[in-house]
């Protein structure tokens, strides 16, 4: 038997069963059963595996999906961890906060510092963290990819930068030059059904998942996705909805930032 913390974050008692299916689905062919024991209150979802084939299966999920650490020791430094922005700015600090799971009595997240902000996504510009956190679409429960850059065990503090895969994914974004509606709280069923009653599939070009309730919907060229949100927030009412905009990007830092 083997009890994993997955980095899947649910939002709603009712989704847990559609967490259920995802995993039944991914490990179909391992002889192997899994129970959904429930969230943690940080609504981690927490599951155990069992069977004949469950330390394969263990290995599938941790290099698939990932896996939350059990405890800050388990935390290395330059180690890449899959998370979910806490805030989009701590008023006091200037700071990301990003929860990768730690279970603990009280809140360990890592924190990504305004100067690392500004030295990977505005080219070293002194930007301010609200204007960051409105270019890039950082809103609280995104989820993100982070590297570890330090730990002090005795603070209980960690520092953190953006991966290389989350920066890539950003550059990439900006230079499709095509808005992306964050959606977070939802299924892609939820979206899907949302975008058809609202009449804006004709606008969108797909869907990107960004997690099992987390998506980007890309915009065809020419669509504003912050147009999009009066029409389809009114269908998804619990959802958390954010812009990433590479022509506010572009227009802000200069296209200089596209090409280097």
């Amino acid at each position: 038997m083997v009890a994993l913390t997955l980095p899947i974050r649910a939002y709603q008692a009712s989704q847990l069963k559609l967490v259920d299916r995802f995993l039944k689905t991914k490990l179909r062919d391992l002889k192997v059963e899994t129970k959904i024991n429930g969230i943690t209150p940080r609504k981690w979802v927490q599951v155990t595996i069992f069977g004949a084939d469950e330390k394969a299966a263990s290995h599938y999920i941790t290099g698939e999906i990932g896996m939350c650490p059990a405890k800050m020791e388990d935390v290395e430094k330059l180690s890449t961890w899959k998370g979910h922005l806490t805030s989009t700015r701590d008023t006091n600090k200037n700071v990301l906060g990003v929860d990768i799971g730690i279970l603990s009595s009280e809140l360990i997240e890592a924190k990504i510092s305004l100067q690392q902000q500004q030295a990977q996504l505005t080219d070293g510009r002194k930007i301010a963290p609200g204007k960051i956190a409105e270019l890039f679409g950082l809103c609280e429960n995104l989820p993100v990819t982070i590297k570890i850059t330090s730990i002090d065990k005795e603070k209980k503090q960690i520092e953190a930068m953006f991966s290389e895969e989350q920066i890539s994914q950003f550059e990439s974004w900006t230079k499709s030059l095509l808005d992306r509606l964050i959606v977070i709280g939802t299924s892609t069923h939820e979206l899907t059904l949302a975008m058809d009653r609202a009449r804006i599939t004709r606008d969108v070009a797909n869907i990107e998942s960004l997690g099992l309730f987390e998506h980007a919907v890309v915009c065809k060229l020419g669509t504003d996705a912050k147009g999009l949100i009066p029409k389809i927030g009114r269908y998804l009412r619990t959802a958390n909805l954010s812009i990433f905009s590479p022509k506010r990007i572009v227009e802000f830092l200069g296209y200089s930032f596209l090409y280097d």
